[in-house]
């Protein structure tokens, strides 16, 4: 249930009797159209999607952040076992999380669509960590390549498989900003990204939205741009041209271009 409705049905309840008696009828005969639109996709998407969607995307931004935050620990060559777990990440993810949104993932029902993709995104994140232990505590290495971009392809394709068909996360790129083949944009992302995100007019940090087909079921997908922190152009900025740290060239961006874009989408 949306807040707003939480809230128009908490109000009606402090109505007379008959009064209240009929209000309640109408919620539910307008739950039952907002159910049958969208089985017809006739009407906007319910403000839950939107919701589970931004839910997801914040705590994608959260885990990568964690592992922003820990390259020095993890590039640290004179130490072994750093003790980064997946549980620890996913505690600092979740701190984070809680901070930025004011709820706890952890409370959220696990019925509910949003409460069942958040943990999965959270097992995702813990298995991303864990199955790379191994490179994480490589003694006598300096530079590992467990940066945040590879992080998060590695959460969205566990997330994929964990949400069991409910959803998928990608983070994704303007074309010729793609470094791994994986991240392409489809046709689609393509077409927003060219069309919406990237138009001089497009309000910085909106997303957009849509109920299309994606991989031949009925999908509400979301584009969330992202863009070139100060810390992205070491590997991202400039001199165009010249070898990164990971060993591609850099792309010559500039603070605030577009430089990636969460692509989520929720199966109906």
């Amino acid at each position: 249930m949306s807040a707003t409705r939480r809230v128009a049905v908490e109000v009606i309840y402090f109505l007379p009797e008959r009064l209240r008696k009929a209000c309640i009828g109408i919620l539910a005969f307008l739950a039952a159209g907002v159910a049958l639109s969208s089985l017809v996709g006739a009407a906007a998407p319910d403000d839950d999607d939107m919701a589970v969607a931004q839910s997801l995307a914040e705590m994608l931004r959260d885990a990568r952040t964690v592992i922003s935050n820990q390259q020095d620990l993890i590039n640290d060559p004179n130490l072994g076992d750093k003790h980064l777990t997946g549980k620890i990440v996913v505690e600092q993810t979740v701190k984070i999380y809680s901070n930025t949104t004011g709820v706890d993932p952890r409370k959220v029902d696990p019925t509910s669509r949003e409460g069942r993709l958040l943990r999965a995104m959270m097992a995702a994140i813990a298995e991303a960590v864990d199955d790379n232990q191994a490179t994480i505590n490589a003694k006598g290495t300096g530079f590992k390549g467990f940066i945040p971009a590879v992080f998060a392809r590695l959460v969205d394709e566990a997330f994929e498989r964990l949400a069991k068909g409910e959803a998928k996360v990608k983070v994704t790129a303007p074309p010729e900003l793609v470094r791994n083949r994986k991240a392409r944009p489809d046709q689609w992302e393509a077409d927003i990204i060219k069309t919406k995100l990237l138009d001089p007019g497009w309000p910085a940090g909106q997303s957009y939205s849509a109920t299309v087909e994606a991989n031949g079921r009925a999908a509400f997908r979301v584009m969330v741009p992202e863009y070139y922190a100060e810390s992205c152009l070491a590997c991202h900025g400039s001199p165009k041209g010249e070898m990164d740290i990971t060993g591609y060239p850099k792309e010559g961006g500039k603070l605030n271009d577009l430089g990636a874009v969460i692509s989520i989408a929720l199966y109906h």
